[in-house]
């Protein structure tokens, strides 16, 4: 098996946050957790995920200050993983994801699971990307800068 390199040193905003949810379990319990499971038996029964791989990522993910542990709210002696403002944040991220799924791993007519506005019971709006002025942004209309190298040192 290849080993794994860390992006932690990485300039880049996409590979920076891999090691931290790069592998689709990772995402999964966060999904997971954004719609309300807290202890490792309910990540583990939805997911049918081993569980030294199960408890391998939920100790990557409190590491990585994304979720945190707290005692079970029924006062057992069980500990629950809830999502922190770093993993919160992360919310975006998974809506994005599940709407481009839908745009291109589902049939037309397929039947899948809907995100909806608790409010209105209705599907929510698609992400869009948006300029200072308000336009909608596509990767045709952005582009990445680099920061500028530090000046090499000379020798005195």
């Amino acid at each position: 098996m290849a080993k794994r390199i860390s992006h932690r040193d990485s300039l880049c905003g996409v590979a920076r946050p891999l090691d931290a949810i790069g592998d689709w379990w990772s995402l999964l319990i966060v999904r997971d957790a954004f719609d309300g499971l807290r202890r490792f038996g309910e990540f583990q029964k939805n997911l049918g995920l081993a569980k030294n791989i199960l408890s391998a990522r939920l100790r990557n993910l409190v590491a990585h200050g994304i979720m945190d542990t707290l005692p079970a709210a029924d006062g057992s002696p069980h500990q629950e993983y809830v999502l922190t403002a770093k993993g919160r944040g992360l919310f975006p991220v998974l809506v994005a994801l599940r709407q481009w799924g839908e745009d291109f791993f589902f049939e037309p007519d397929e039947t899948h699971v809907l995100l909806l506005d608790k409010k209105t019971s209705l599907p929510v709006r698609k992400l869009e990307l948006r300029a200072h002025d308000g336009r909608i942004l596509g990767p045709e209309d952005t582009f990445v800068r680099m920061p500028p190298r530090p000046a090499k040192q000379t020798k005195r």
